[in-house]
């Protein structure tokens, strides 16, 4: 599955040598399985972490997630010591339920971006959803955007390599 915010993070990242791993959730593009409604996918996010620990030998992991893969993937901050935290793009609170809210509660770093104009992750939910999470905590609002993110893939990743780099130092 091809997907413009995914691919602007990955390309942004990999150009700066820092390895990734980017993958579909089962039952998406040609992956095998069906959806799950969350956990069956949360478990798939579990297994690539387990791969970059035990086989890749990763010792430090950021998660970046959009929209449905925010709420997945920043479920699993705690899942491993060897994640230092998450950034989680456009994450649809009001789609997920509070379980994945709750799953991603952690006290590792965390970066919210958000667009000003989106109807899905709905932008004017966004502070009280926000101020549920423990620190260190920060978040980007990028302005004009929509869930989408069209024509602002390269701001994201930006902001999401600085945030890593700021992490790691």
């Amino acid at each position: 599955m091809y997907n413009n915010v995914v691919s602007g993070i990955f390309n942004h990242f990999t150009q700066n040598n820092i390895s990734c791993l980017r993958f579909n959730f089962r039952g998406v593009g040609n992956s095998i399985g069906d959806h799950s409604n969350g956990m069956g996918e949360l478990s798939d996010t579990k297994a690539c972490i387990n791969f970059l620990v035990n086989e890749q030998k990763c010792e430090k992991i950021l998660i970046l997630g959009y929209s449905y893969g925010a709420a997945i993937g920043c479920s699993a901050v705690n899942y491993s010591k060897t994640i230092i935290g998450y950034c989680a793009i456009s994450f649809p609170w009001d789609f997920m339920g509070p379980e994945y809210k709750n799953f991603s509660q952690s006290e590792k770093p965390k970066l919210f971006i958000q667009g000003n104009r989106d109807n899905l992750a709905r932008y004017e939910n966004f502070e009280n959803h926000y101020n549920f999470y423990l620190e260190p905590k920060k978040y980007r609002i990028i302005d004009g955007a929509d869930h989408f993110y069209s024509g602002y893939e390269q701001e994201v990743a930006k902001e999401a390599y600085e945030f890593y780099i700021s992490i790691i130092e």
